[in-house]
């Protein structure tokens, strides 16, 4: 079994005390809101108010590892205490922003603190951990097969003092909010360098650079989850000093890989807490509704569904909790085989978990009168996110193969 800390607990109790007392009163307001903003991508009022509540309380950056405590107020929480965290946050899919832990900004937040320079982290970083501006990846393509991150095509090409970059990209998260101030972009400055992960660097691009054009807003399933939403970008002729250069030339592909490890884990954190509550509302449901002369929870196939959602939620939330502790152990990079599993299991059981729960619900299920049609959503896109199944699943195969055959 697995122990958390005192401080892991004691934010598990006021975090869970926050969203009951916050969070899951406004859930409609919040709806409200985002139909009434004179845009989709604008930021919310009642965000504001809740980030301003959440950071007076201490529930703020809690994503931060101790290695990296100095960067905010608290002493750096494991991954294995911040998993029930996300777990919490994960219950109300736009949450994690009140807390200043939403994706993709704490992937690029610990890009900065890692591989930033003391002035990219005093420019970007310092506003980001603040909560003042928010920032995107851009690193997947249209045109190419980006589950290989080596094919990718735009262009950063030197150019005295500068470089220019020229490409498109698209489902980039984070680029439709108004207050998206800073892309990380990944591009190839080396086309031709003799090794395939030696030809990508990755570098800071303002979002009002001149040569931008946000081409349109993306939806996925038809949700196009704004406020935060995702993007279609062409960069053209993007001129940006030399200084915006992060860590060096050739340096893009190891970036990416210690950015995206933490990020695949948080995302399991998340989709588990999805599941949960989607299940619990299950419950609530069945014994709430007749069909055939008695409750739902009374006929066997909704015992059987119940049963094996629970016991599902059950494993996918163990083996996180042990890629988590792997990976406090000996860092993403040791824990790649469970990292992969994680990424491999979690969204497809959730996102089957939340399908057997839309079905108890009957039509309502399908509607944004409950959370579970928009936690599908996420669950399904999870599959595509920080590489497809089919990738982790070939990278696990060989690593497994390798290790049992010698």
């Amino acid at each position: 079994m697995f122990e958390f800390s005192e401080a892991s607990r004691h934010y598990q109790a006021a975090l869970s005390d926050f969203m009951d007392r916050h969070i899951y009163p406004n859930e409609e307001a919040y709806v409200r809101q985002l139909a009434e903003s004179p845009s989709r991508f604008a930021a919310l009022p009642l965000m504001d108010e809740l980030k301003a509540k959440a950071r007076a309380e201490g529930l703020w950056n809690l994503f931060v590892p101790p290695s990296l405590a100095q960067f905010c107020d608290h002493d750096g929480l494991s991954n294995l205490d911040y998993a029930p965290l996300a777990e919490l946050m994960g219950r109300v899919l736009w949450s994690p922003e009140v807390f200043n832990c939403n994706a993709p900004d704490t992937g690029n937040m610990e890009v900065f603190m890692k591989y930033g320079s003391p002035e990219q982290q005093e420019r970007w970083l310092k506003p980001l951990l603040a909560g003042e501006i928010r920032s995107s990846y851009a690193m997947t393509e249209p045109q190419v097969a980006s589950s290989d991150a080596t094919n990718i095509e735009l262009r950063i090409a030197r150019d005295g003092d500068d470089y220019v970059l020229n490409g498109r990209k698209w489902f980039i998260t984070g680029a439709m909010y108004e207050r998206c101030q800073i892309f990380i972009v990944m591009g190839k400055s080396d086309p031709d360098n003799p090794s395939r992960h030696k030809q990508q660097s990755q570098i800071l691009v303002p979002k009002g650079t001149p040569g931008i054009t946000v081409l349109r807003p993306l939806t996925t399933l038809g949700y196009d989850d704004a406020p935060i939403g995702h993007a279609e970008l062409v960069f053209e002729n993007v001129r940006v000093p030399k200084e915006n250069l992060l860590l060096g030339e050739g340096r893009g592909f190891e970036i990416a890989q210690g950015r995206l490890g933490p990020g695949r884990i948080h995302h399991c954190m998340r989709l588990i807490g999805a599941a949960q509550r989607s299940l619990e509302l299950a419950c609530q449901r069945v014994t709430r509704r007749s069909t055939f002369g008695r409750e739902l929870s009374q006929h066997q196939s909704v015992r059987e569904d119940i049963a094996k959602s629970f016991a599902e939620i059950e494993m996918a939330r163990l083996l996180v909790l042990k890629t988590c502790k792997r990976m406090d152990e000996v860092g993403p990079k040791g824990a790649m085989d469970l990292i992969a599993a994680s990424k491999i299991s979690v969204p497809i059981m959730v996102q089957t978990i939340i399908d057997r729960c839309m079905q108890m619900h009957g039509a309502g299920g399908l509607t944004e009168d409950y959370c579970m049609a928009e936690a599908f959503n996420y669950a399904r896109w999870c599959r595509q996110a920080d590489g497809p199944d089919q990738v982790h699943q070939m990278a696990l195969g060989k690593q497994i193969i390798k290790a049992y055959a010698e």
